[in-house]
């Protein structure tokens, strides 16, 4: 039998894994289920075996109630509605404002088996904003803090466009208060800048002020600042973020949307750098701010990016970096490692920061980050996004969409798969939230580890062996220590020799036929890759694979195969099935088997007058008419003409067509086949050869690709003829006449000279001629 290689692996996974329980069994797959009939295994198959594809098991007579195949589910424990609110409604709290649905699941996983959640989000409109501005106070940045001084009141002003529930806090940062970073002499200490500059004494990170709602308090306390300074370059600016993240209480972050401006003319110092100070501990990521200072900056080394990473992203913190043109490429490369951050380039003197605040805020809140918790071992989780205007994303860009506008809701599908069961067999959970926002979608985990048939398992049963197990899901599960289906042995005699010899058939030297292992004295067979071959037997003597088979199908798909032997369906008989008793194939046209002229033999006639041939014997190509009966087709198939041109694909496409170049090229009669040469003539009185004969039950014309047609007269000959028997007529006609003008002329002259002989002239002077010659004489003439 042709199985297909791919449900071949498929099958393999349930078969492969040789579950002895109902509860292995379901953990292999979601396609796997357990047979929980008694009476299911056959002579020689292990408990395993019960173990099969859902399919497979039907096929191998296990009942559709008896199939224990539990499903997943899930449950939605918190649904509250998003919120739909306009600016300038009534004002909630932020604890009141939702913006994704649901808030909480609980699922129950089968493995294998992915289930799907779908979240919807959706901006709400007048969302509470905190902001915190960080910055950087060393000597570089005095011409900012005169800009930042009026930041308070301008930048309230601004986002009240946004937001009607704003607030602001202000914080500083310069450096570790060590060596090599700030000078340590007395007096660098108290002021770090030339003397004629009065500046404040360094410090890592100050809270300056609490986040608030009155802009003027941020106005006058900023304005009472003062610029700082230290030695090197970058700045510690990363101790100053972390402290801002982890000290929630001190900087007075809500739950809502959290900003942190992050305002430096500089790099930045990370961890590793603290050794150049002679500190080598790791940062703890915890508050340690004292009368609003960093009081362990000489303590802990700076923190490391990922480090930052974890804590912004644990507290809602958006980051904004504000930075001058020389550092962007430095700050644009670390904004691709922090998660929902910007970067802005801020002016020389920090005046455009408000206009660099608010596109960095519409930039960030414009894209939604699905990020999900830690995930249990074996659970796996995909997502996919439904964005705006139909678009929808998969893989890692299945997590986000952008372009959300305020009020614009989107949604996203998110399959949770577990496979097997975890080890502690205990409940999990899962948080998935948006980044940069403080809602959270919590799902609680369960896992079927278990069948239904479990709850009723019978221990210490007296089927499995004088209560050697528990009898459970139609089998035993055998106590620790014993072997066999019904538990009947102890590991340690599973192999004896006076066990052996139950294995062996016939007394033979072959254990199990070599299709088997013998375990407590009864033979378990061997299972085959392929899911729908088994052995079976007392000696595993019999497979249901190696029957006889009919056009590369086992018993050629009209029976089963059971112990070598073919089991044949109704209407077939044969060692391979492949004779068919049903005689309805061999009826004719005129309703006779074989149209008389043979017999019908497994369903295909056997022509017994010579002359016949065809599934029916009703194909004669000898016969006369034969030539005429097919004439039309081959004419339009070949050539396009005849009568069938216009239905020939309907009507003449009942053999097959192959051109020669002549006749030569014909096929001749042979003893094989009876072939008949033809030739017809189509209506432009042209003439076409071809062959017609029956090749078994394939019919094959061959003919002649050009056509014989009479020769047509030959215009120019005929034509120069015309015209030179015309010619040639005319000049015959000028001899003729120039002939007979010759002759008369002739004539003519000899009658004027017989005339002229004839006559007498008078040849006397004319009295008044005179003659035209004058002589004259030279006087002087001697005559010498």
């Amino acid at each position: 039998m042709k199985v297909n290689p791919l449900l071949i692996i498929v099958g393999n996974e349930c078969i492969k894994a040789n579950a002895l329980s109902c509860g292995e069994c379901i953990q292999v797959g979601a396609k796997c289920g357990w047979c929980t009939d008694t009476e299911f295994l056959k002579q020689g198959e292990p408990t395993s075996a019960r173990c099969d594809e859902l399919e497979s098991l039907r096929k191998r007579g296990c009942d559709a109630a008896r199939i224990e195949n539990p499903h997943g589910s899930q449950k939605i424990l918190k649904n509250k509605a998003v919120t739909n609110r306009k600016k300038g409604a009534e004002k909630l709290r932020p604890e009141d404002i939702t913006q994704i649905q649901p808030q909480k699941l609980s699922l129950n996983l089968r493995s294998g088996e992915p289930q799907n959640i779908k979240l919807k989000f959706k901006r709400a409109e007048d969302y509470p904003i905190d902001l915190y501005y960080l910055m950087d106070l060393s000597y570089s940045m005095k011409d900012d803090l005169e800009n930042v001084k009026n930041l308070g009141t301008s930048l309230m002003k601004e986002m009240s466009k946004i937001t009607s529930d704003f607030r602001i806090g202000f914080g500083s940062f310069v450096e570790k208060t060590v060596m090599p970073y700030i000078s340590t002499t007395p007096a660098k200490l108290l002021n770090p800048c030339t003397v004629d500059q009065n500046c404040t004494s360094p410090f890592s990170y100050k809270n300056v002020l609490k986040l608030t709602s009155n802009g003027q308090q941020f106005n006058i306390l900023v304005g009472n600042q003062q610029i700082s300074g230290n030695l090197d370059s970058p700045e510690g600016g990363f101790d100053a973020i972390m402290q801002v993240a982890v000290c929630g209480e001190h900087i007075g972050w809500r739950n809502v949307t959290r900003l942190l401006v992050f305002s430096t003319d500089a790099g930045f110092h990370f961890a590793g750098d603290g050794k150049l100070g002679g500190i080598v501990l790791p940062n703890d990521g915890k508050c340690h701010l004292e009368n609003n200072m960093y009081s362990m900056s000489h303590y802990y080394d700076y923190p490391s990016i990922a480090h930052l990473v974890q804590k912004l992203s644990e507290n809602n913190i958006q980051t904004i970096f504000a930075v001058t043109e020389e550092f962007q490429p430095v700050y644009k490369e670390l904004k691709n490692l922090i998660p929902k951050s910007a970067v802005g380039t801020l002016s020389a003197n920090s005046s455009n920061v408000i206009n660099l605040i608010v596109d960095a805020y519409n930039s960030l809140s414009s894209e939604v980050i699905l990020e999900n918790s830690k995930l249990p071992e074996g659970v796996t989780i995909t997502y996919q996004s439904h964005c705006k205007n139909g678009v929808v994303n998969e893989g890692e860009s299945g997590r986000k969409c952008s372009n959300i506008s305020i009020g614009d809701e989107v949604s996203f599908n998110i399959n949770i798969t577990a496979q097997g069961c975890p080890k502690q067999d205990k409940p999990e959970s899962i948080k998935i939230k948006p980044l940069g926002f403080t809602e959270e979608v919590e799902i609680l985990l369960s896992f079927i580890c278990e069948c239904e048939c479990h709850k009723h398992g019978i221990e210490n049963s007296d089927m499995c062996h004088n209560g050697n197990g528990t009898f459970e899901c139609g089998a035993c599960r055998c106590n620790k220590g014993r072997v066999g289906r019904q538990c009947e042995c102890r590991k340690d005699e599973v192999s004896t020799e006076d066990l052996d010899k139950n294995c062996r058939k016939d007394n033979g030297t072959d254990i199990c036929s070599n299709n088997g292992e013998c375990v407590c004295g009864t033979c378990e067979c061997k299972k085959r890759d392929n899911p729908e071959e088994r052995y079976s037997g007392k000696f595993c003597e019999c497979d249901n694979f190696n029957c006889d088979r009919s056009n590369n199908k086992l018993c050629g798909g009209h029976g089963r195969c059971e112990c070598r032997v073919c089991i044949c369906d109704a209407n077939y008989t044969g060692s391979a099935c492949d004779c068919s008793l049903d005689a309805s194939t061999c009826l004719a046209s005129n309703k006779q088997i074989c149209n008389g002229r043979g017999i019908c033999e497994c369903g295909t006639c056997r022509c017994t007058d010579p002359k016949f041939q065809g599934p029916t014997c009703e194909i004669c190509p000898t016969c006369p008419g034969v030539c005429t009966e097919h004439k039309s087709c081959v004419q339009c198939r070949a050539f396009g003409t005849g009568e069938k041109k216009d239905t020939c694909e309907r009507d003449c496409s009942y053999f097959n067509l192959i051109k020669v170049k002549d006749r030569d090229k014909l096929p001749q009669p042979v003893q094989a086949f009876p072939l008949m040469h033809c030739k017809e003539r189509d209506a432009n009185d042209c003439w076409f050869y071809y062959t017609y004969a029956v090749n078994n039950t394939e019919k094959e014309v061959h003919v002649v690709e050009t056509l014989e047609c009479p020769a047509g007269p030959d215009i120019i000959p005929i034509v120069a003829g015309v015209v030179t028997g015309i010619v040639l007529i005319g000049l015959a006609l000028l001899l003729i006449w120039k002939l007979l003008m010759i002759i008369h002329d002739r004539r003519e002259f000899a009658k004027f000279e017989k005339e002229k002989m004839n006559a007498k002239w008078d040849t006397g002077e004319n009295p008044i001629y005179k003659s035209a010659v004058t002589t004259v004489i030279n006087p002087k003439y001697e005559g010498k």
